[in-house]
């Protein structure tokens, strides 16, 4: 399905299920298949999941729209045409960014917000591996081949179901007669290391925001973007917070892990399920 933005903007979203409604916000190069492997695992919610612009089936609209301001706005503006006027929030790397952004901007508009392997304060060194790889194509040419290098170039992940890395290869990147490719816009890569640029801004405040919001935060135990000690401090400044940190994984989990299901649950009934 896709609906229409203010700017004309054609974007792609899915709507399934009923019961709490539930907005699923991607990590920064992917798509609505983030959530594939948790989404048979949620009951009673409403799940409606979106590709942002210049990513999966959405429009391509340039660098300078991709960013996680116009990124949230295009999510209220999802909200909008479903008839929703609030819902819980679940976000995956950049989409916990963009959680914690409409916490701030639209706090009416939220439920509550479980943020999977970010927070206020990204470490420089996840940054500069996505750095690395954002807005290329891989070098292997086939989904197989993917699979078979992805387990030592992803270190910090261990007992990973059988056949998950050829499920992630497929689900993010296109075979060609050309090799593989990206399922995003290559120009994604300009705009990322533009907001990038400079001295970081303090995001603590949107963290804040999310007073009086039910709030969850999982972390990979290995990761490389969100610290423990960044975690040790949100769960203190929110000490309700739903804290769950998932063995053998690093950036990120994939949400289908117990200690992530057992989070997400407790998160969700909070936010009145």
């Amino acid at each position: 399905m896709f609906f229409a933005t203010d700017d004309g903007a054609r974007l792609a979203y899915s709507d399934e299920g009923e019961g709490l409604p539930v907005l699923c916000l991607a990590g920064l190069t992917r798509n609505r298949g983030d959530f594939d492997y948790v989404a048979p695992h949620l009951s009673g919610v409403r799940l409606i999941r979106m590709d942002y612009r210049g990513r999966g089936q959405s429009d391509r609209t340039g660098p300078a729209t991709y960013t996680v301001p116009q990124e949230g706005s295009d999510a209220l503006a999802l909200l909008d045409h479903l008839g929703i006027a609030q819902a819980a929030v679940l976000g995956t790397s950049r989409g916990g960014l963009i959680g914690m952004l409409l916490a701030a901007v639209a706090h009416d508009r939220l439920l509550g917000l479980c943020l999977n392997d970010v927070g206020p304060v990204i470490e420089r060194s996840g940054l500069e591996r996505i750095f690395d790889y954002v807005g290329r194509n891989p070098a292997t040419r086939t989904h197989e081949a993917l699979a078979a290098r992805l387990p030592e170039a992803m270190a910090g992940f261990a007992d990973v179901p059988d056949g998950r890395w050829l499920a992630d290869a497929q689900r993010h990147y296109d075979e060609t007669p050309d090799g593989l490719r990206i399922r995003y816009d290559p120009a994604l890569r300009e705009a990322f290391l533009a907001a990038f640029e400079g001295e970081s801004p303090d995001l603590w405040p949107l963290w804040d925001a999310t007073a009086g919001l039910p709030v969850a935060l999982i972390r990979g135990a290995n990761s490389d973007l969100l610290s423990a000690e960044v975690a040790a401090e949100m769960v203190r400044r929110r000490p309700d917070t739903i804290f769950a940190e998932v063995p053998g994984r690093a950036h990120v989990p994939w949400l289908d892990e117990p200690e992530s299901l057992a989070a997400i649950d407790a998160w969700l009934d909070r936010c009145g399920r």
